[in-house]
């Protein structure tokens, strides 16, 4: 988990800071450090110096920068700025130009998210699992039940669109939209469920984003040593048809009836080699007997992709995560979303994006991502960040001179004291959702 954080934090600090030093050396600007991760306190891993640059690898992994000598940044070395400019200042260039270096990082982190979506498409194509594999309908857990879904139900459409793809249901579409209409069939009727404007909000507040899944058929998979099952002899294999006469099919149909008996002792009919075999066995307080289900396996698709339909898929799927934040952010001011359940660190960012085991999918799509998410993040016209950099060059085009120095540091406090206090919210977050699970 560890790992794969630093590797795509590593690699998204690294790229996105070679694009602001890579556009200041094409205007002959000069760039004093070049630092992945920060050398807070002057603490550093490993530095070397080439030329008029010093490059190095800080000891604190939470982003990285590059000093460019005649620009007011979070040095805050305004000693400098006293001085003459000289030409090879950033101050001493043309205002096109330095809004060129500022928008560089942000630039090839959507390159290279753009890059990596296409990779993917190309390398795995696109892997989902049709509706149409869904045959038994969906499992419909509490707060679903309470938005108007019922187990049983078959996916049909969103806002009046057919559902093509079972993770449709957890789109953008229904979690960043509004009202969104789901249209089911149920019991051979078809029935339309309206979502409340405050779903998202609500279902974040159950902590289960999953609120609908598939209904499956099972069998009995591992059956552990010293449990109720493995006491009362279920063995591997057997197909349990019903508890307590309560016919059962689904795998959800079983936990419902061990739930409704808790504590207590009833008997189990189940299916082993042809012939029915009645068991009676001792149901815990959490309502489990103790096994593992082998349940039926989804069939999955996967949609191929040639270069010529690769590029321009990547470049959406890179576009939708841009206008995805957009609609998130919206949420979030408004109320729609709670802030905890929309903030998070590199804790939230290992455990819930990343994951603890090594899946280069999974890694690639997620550092994907977060190169978009930190390319929209960059432009927010926040002071210290690029985007408040590109603002203040905008009104200097506009007004045609520069805005005032003194304004300009002053702006850089209050953005680093912003941008410190998102980045301890986001921490103190992750520490505070980690205790309450």
């Amino acid at each position: 988990m560890i790992a794969q954080l630093l590797l795509g934090l590593s690699l998204l600090v690294l790229l996105h800071e070679w694009g602001h030093f890579a556009a200041a050396r094409a205007f002959k600007i000069r760039v004093e450090k070049f630092y992945v991760f920060f050398d807070a306190w002057g603490k550093k891993l490993f530095s070397f110096k080439k030329g008029d640059t010093e490059y190095g690898i800080g000891w604190l992994p939470l982003g990285g920068y590059v000093k460019i000598t005649g620009m007011v940044d979070e040095s805050l070395d305004t000693e400098q700025l006293k001085q003459p400019a000289q030409d090879y200042e950033f101050r001493s260039k043309p205002a096109w130009q330095r809004l060129i270096v500022m928008l560089g990082g942000v630039t090839v982190n959507a390159i290279l998210g753009i890059i990596i979506f296409t990779g993917i498409l190309l390398y795995w194509g696109e892997k989902y699992i049709p509706v149409s594999a869904v045959k038994h309908g969906i499992v419909a857990s509490e707060f679903a039940q309470e938005m108007g879904f019922q187990t049983g139900d078959q996916l049909v459409s969103i806002n009046g669109k057919t559902i093509e793809r079972l993770d449709e249901i957890v789109s953008s579409e229904v979690l960043l939209g509004t009202n969104a209409s789901i249209g089911l069939m149920r019991n051979g009727q078809s029935v339309e469920v309206t979502l409340p404007s405050d779903f998202t909000k609500k279902l974040l507040e159950t902590d289960k984003t999953l609120f609908l899944s598939p209904r499956v058929t099972f069998t009995v998979g591992e059956v552990m040593k010293g449990m109720p099952a493995y006491e009362a002899g279920l063995q591997q294999g057997d197909k349990i048809i019903s508890v307590k006469g309560q016919e059962i099919a689904y795998f959800d149909q079983l936990q419902d009836a061990l739930k409704a008996h808790k504590s207590s002792t009833l008997p189990l009919e189940v299916l082993r080699d042809g012939k029915n075999v009645t068991l009676t066995v001792a149901v815990s307080e959490q309502g489990t007997i103790g096994f593992y289900p082998e349940v039926e396996a989804l069939e999955a698709a996967t949609k191929s992709y040639g270069i010529l339909q690769a590029v321009p898929a990547g470049a959406q799927m890179a576009w939708k995560v841009i206008s995805d934040n957009v609609k998130g952010f919206g949420k979030v001011f408004s109320g729609d979303i709670p802030v905890e359940k929309s903030i998070g660190g590199p804790i939230a960012i290992a455990k819930k994006m990343y994951g603890g085991v090594w899946d280069w999918y999974r890694f690639w799509m997620t550092t994907a991502l977060l190169s978009m998410v930190l390319a929209f993040m960059n432009l927010l016209p926040i002071p210290a960040l690029d985007g408040g950099h590109v603002l203040f060059l905008l009104i200097e085009m506009a007004i045609g001179r520069p805005v005032g120095e003194k304004v300009m540091v002053a702006a850089q406090y209050v953005g680093m004291v912003l941008v410190i206090s998102l980045m301890v919210f986001a921490f103190g977050n992750d520490i505070w959702q980690h205790l309450l699970k």
